[in-house]
């Protein structure tokens, strides 16, 4: 039996929350599974992203590869944009020849665990001829997904007025990308939810490029709470530093403890004093997996075969009975903070208010979500709460033509009746 009622958890929770004190113009974690989110600041405000741009760079890559418009071991010749962006060692880059060819792969793993910029373009040249197509497909993308906020004017996050005067046509010379928390962790978690095997490369903390090559160079990870090294957290997998003036420092981590996997986005981080700096980000994105996994939990809190209250049935025409009984399909999950799991009650929406004969069994005839009877509930990052069908336990078979002129001439007195009592009264 699913109970709801009323707990006195709301203070320690309102606690939990306030005590996380982070120093970030924005930030949000969510549940990587379901995208429910477990706590959000600022979240709807565009901010600019950095180098967390190259998330949707990797997902339109991975995109490109399963459709097989471009393969990993294909070649990309560099050019004099590429040559040039990626010599300035003042950005995060790996050194190309100026007549090299390298692999998708080997740019893949250059941009995601080093960021390196001029890989990046290679990549986004590869897949659209130049980057300025590539730029369309971002924002394109962006709008297929359901984005808010957002605006790509380049492939890697950095400033235009970093591209040497090479920036993609029809932007700013200065202009740089912007987004949302809650966009970047939406990107973020359609990028996992689709193509997971980005982990698999996100979460190498060194390797090197070209290694045994006359051009090898170690590259160590962006990402410091990756395993060995310096802020390293227990879990932490992935996925996408950014840093600029403009972006401040800026994370996109993703960690994963005991089959719950949580992503969280902080934006413009600074210590207490105000500086902008490396530690703060990993600073504010630790005290977010702290919470995370230690005030919530993945809690069934409606079973299956669950019948809900006031609706354990529903009206069946011209069939051998006239209710069928209904109730949830399968049980329903969700993270929540352990001390709130009991203030969820379910709500049913119908699909129809009544069925004709006959009806089969599990016949799908509404859906049920959970809401929240008091205090702050976040929702979804994608705006839809988790729901499951709920359908018919039993059949039921169509009445004879005999019972069905019995109950039209049932109906047609009853109603005659009705019609009489109503006109006499009204003359009262």
């Amino acid at each position: 039996m699913f109970l709801v009622s009323v707990v006195c958890g709301m203070p320690t929770a309102t606690k939990a929350e306030e005590s996380l004190n982070l120093y970030v113009d924005a930030a949000i974690l969510i549940d990587a599974d379901s995208g429910k989110i477990l706590y959000e600041k600022n979240a709807d405000a565009p901010l600019g992203i950095a180098s967390m741009t190259k998330m949707m760079t990797e997902y339109l890559l991975f995109e490109a590869i399963e459709s097989g418009k471009i393969k990993w071991d294909q070649q990309y010749s560099v050019n004099d944009y590429t040559y040039k962006i990626s010599q300035d060692r003042r950005l995060s880059n790996v050194p190309l020849r100026e007549d090299g060819s390298y692999s998708i792969r080997e740019l893949y793993e250059a941009m995601a665990i080093y960021s390196a910029n001029g890989a990046t373009i290679a990549i986004a040249e590869t897949i659209a001829g130049t980057e300025e197509n590539f730029v369309k497909l971002m924002n394109e993308k962006a709008e297929e997904m359901g984005l808010e906020g957002y605006k790509f004017v380049n492939s890697t996050g950095l400033n235009n007025a970093d591209l040497q005067g090479m920036h993609p046509a029809n932007t700013g010379a200065s202009d740089e990308n912007v987004m949302p928390a809650k966009s970047v962790a939406k990107l973020a978690y359609l990028l996992m939810k689709d193509y997971p095997e980005v982990l698999e490369t996100t979460k190498i903390p060194k390797k090197t490029f070209r290694e045994g090559t006359s051009d090898a160079i170690k590259m160590s990870n962006w990402n410091w709470m990756l395993p060995g090294l310096v802020y390293e957290y227990e879990g932490a997998d992935g996925l996408k530093t950014g840093t600029t003036e403009f972006a401040g420092h800026s994370f996109t981590g993703t960690a994963k403890r005991n089959g719950m996997r949580v992503i969280s986005v902080v934006m413009k981080a600074t210590n207490a004093n105000g500086e902008g700096t490396y530690e703060a980000r990993f600073d504010a994105t630790r005290a977010l997996f702290d919470y995370g996994f230690a005030q919530f939990s993945k809690e069934e809190l409606v079973p299956a075969g669950y019948k809900i209250p006031k609706h354990e049935t529903l009206a069946v025409e011209k069939g051998k009975e006239d209710t069928v009984a209904i109730a949830v399909k399968e049980p329903i999950s969700m993270v929540v903070r352990s001390s709130e799991k009991d203030l969820y009650k379910p709500v049913f929406t119908a699909n129809t208010e009544k069925l004709e004969a006959g009806v089969e069994k599990d016949t799908v005839v509404g859906k049920v979500h959970l809401e929240k009877t008091e205090g702050t509930d976040y929702g979804y990052i994608s705006d839809e709460a988790a729901e499951v069908d709920v359908v018919t336990t039993e059949a039921v078979e169509r009445a004879s033509w005999i019972s069905l002129m019995f109950q039209g001439i049932g109906s047609f007195f009853g109603n005659l009746w009705n019609s009489t009592t109503d006109f006499v009264g009204g003359l009262f």
